[in-house]
């Protein structure tokens, strides 16, 4: 019977436009698949007493609930330990993986990174108005600027084209990785961009930190406060229209006991507010 339910659940999702995984556990717990070769699918299930559960595809915007009717079951003792072990074995191997991959990304990142010429000047920085803060130039003419990990050692690159795309590398880890602009000083600052610190950088004369997003900003200040325990941490924010960028780095303000600056700028970021200041001042 568990089985059939399962076989339903999979059917749900094939209705829905997902392509299920091969393998289905019932756990309640939420898991993450690949479709298509991303980790771009979730689900949960539990067949506790009403069988029910959610799927859903990130990239194309899909997610629903689902519930079985007519069906009604209490799991035993043993079937639970068996769920959280296949659980647990999955998530081992989903881990393996995922080290496999970030560690092949930090070796090719590395590689490039130490046959790349250091730049002088670039597009992007010109129009940031910024220096080159030990960045370098790919063979393509792209910037780089590399990720380091807590024990600061290449693990990503960021590749930022003269229009501002941004690319990294394929399987490359960015959670908890940053860059770091300029040497100890008596205040820390933590921003998301990399032109967006370097403005803060050159403006205050303050170590900035760059985190490469809004998500990335909780997971790096836990990194540079467990490095920098007696340092003020200053997260500036950048003034989202949708507040992200305010409510992530308050987050992470919150979680290292440091203090929040949002950019007065509405809409913009703290490198935007220098270049400003700077255009009236001229």
């Amino acid at each position: 019977m568990m089985q059939n339910v399962i076989n339903q659940f999979k059917t749900a999702m094939q209705s829905a436009g997902i392509t299920p995984p091969d393998e289905i556990v019932p756990d309640g717990q939420l898991h993450r698949f690949k479709i298509n070769g991303k980790l771009d699918g979730a689900y949960g299930l539990h067949l506790d007493g009403r069988a029910a559960g959610w799927f859903q595809d990130f990239k194309q915007g899909i997610k629903e609930n689902w519930k079985l009717e007519g069906y009604s079951q209490k799991f035993t003792p043993e079937q639970k330990a068996e769920f959280k072990a296949q659980r647990q074995r999955i998530e081992a191997e989903q881990a393996a993986e995922l080290k496999a991959r970030h560690d092949e990304a930090a070796d090719k990142a590395r590689y490039i990174y130490d046959n790349a010429q250091v730049a002088v000047n670039h597009p992007y920085l010109t129009r940031k108005n910024i220096k080159p803060h030990g960045t370098r130039i790919a063979r393509d003419g792209r910037l780089i600027i590399p990720l380091f990990n807590e024990a600061i050692e290449i693990v990503n690159l960021q590749f930022i084209g003269a229009d501002g795309t941004k690319r990294f590398l394929k399987g490359g880890r960015k959670k908890g990785c940053f860059y770091v602009i300029g040497v100890k000083s008596e205040r820390l600052c933590i921003a998301e961009g990399f032109a967006t610190a370097a403005s803060i950088y050159q403006d205050t004369g303050q170590q900035t930190i760059a985190a490469f997003d809004a998500g990335n900003l909780e997971a790096v200040a836990l990194v540079a406060r467990s490095r920098h325990p007696n340092t003020d941490i200053i997260l500036m924010a950048d003034n989202d229209i949708n507040g992200i960028g305010q409510t992530k780095a308050q987050a992470a303000a919150l979680a290292v006991n440091g203090f929040l600056s949002v950019c007065p700028m509405v809409g913009g970021d703290y490198n935007d507010y220098v270049n400003m200041n700077s255009e009236v001042a001229a």
